[in-house]
């Protein structure tokens, strides 16, 4: 009896993670009502809030992928309850993510599951524990970017619109550069199992520095702008203007909002 509720309690939902979701639902009705005095402000706290639900979700893909594949420890570490606190490190799964979409609009995951690799037999098992994560970025995105894709806007409130964008371009981001095959991201763990042993030793003390490269780089002029023309062309495949995802960001950094946006939302 007693290990049969602890199995339901490694797999009851976090009230941490109930409490980012009603944050999103209720900041999310605040913008489409226009309720909120400043819509920055909003704008801010829902996408800040879809954006960790979203790093969870992420999360929470690793952890499902991998207890279906043969480690049955995922349960006891708390990866199923959704709970951002438990993927490792706040600083690491939150602080930072949230960080880099503030600094640069960029959607980095920072959270990681630990999972025990050596009770789970077959690479292919590995490849897809590691790549379950990005996929959940692409759906999300899909999810995001569907009012745009389905052309179904008529009666979408323009901020909401603008954050929808932004919040899609979040997520394609992220879905990309986490699946580049750097140590550290989830596209290098998906070739890794198929790499000889050799050349595992050789990257694995660079793992730990994958993620900071990779945003170090993107600091670099001509390649955020090569990255991010790139990123525009699939948004504009799906529908979203370069002025939507400009103002979803505009917006979103409601201390510094510019006149052009607030142009927009004023005709």
């Amino acid at each position: 009896m007693t290990t049969a509720t602890s199995r339901h309690s490694d797999r009851r939902i976090s009230p941490v993670f109930l409490g980012i979701v009603a944050v999103m639902a209720v900041t999310g009705w605040a913008v489409w009502t226009d309720f909120a005095a400043t819509p920055g402000v909003a704008v801010f706290l829902f996408v800040t809030s879809a954006w960790i639900v979203s790093l969870c979700l992420h999360e929470y893909a690793h952890a499902r992928t991998a207890l279906h594949s043969g480690d049955i420890s995922i349960g006891t570490k708390g990866y199923l309850t959704l709970n951002p606190l438990k993927y490792t490190h706040a600083l690491l799964s939150i602080v930072l993510p949230v960080l880099f979409v503030i600094m640069g609009g960029i959607g980095l995951p920072g959270g990681a599951v630990f999972i025990e690799r050596g009770r789970i037999r077959g690479r292919w098992k590995h490849s897809l524990i590691s790549a379950a994560g990005p996929l959940t970025n692409v759906l999300f995105a899909l999810v995001c970017t569907a009012p745009f894709w389905l052309d179904a806007l008529d009666g979408v409130p323009v901020v909401f619109r603008f954050a929808l964008a932004f919040l899609g371009l979040l997520q394609i981001t992220a879905a990309i550069l986490n699946s580049l095959p750097v140590p550290g991201l989830d596209g290098y763990g998906v070739i890794e199992p198929w790499l000889s042993y050799k050349i595992r030793r050789q990257v694995e003390p660079f793992a730990p520095f994958g993620l900071l490269a990779v945003f170090g780089v993107l600091f670099i002029p001509e390649v955020n702008h090569a990255f991010f023309d790139a990123i525009d062309a699939i948004l504009r495949g799906l529908g979203i203007s370069e002025a939507e995802t400009y103002c979803g960001q505009d917006f979103y950094r409601f201390w510094q909002t510019s006149d052009f946006c607030e142009s927009v939302l004023n005709r």
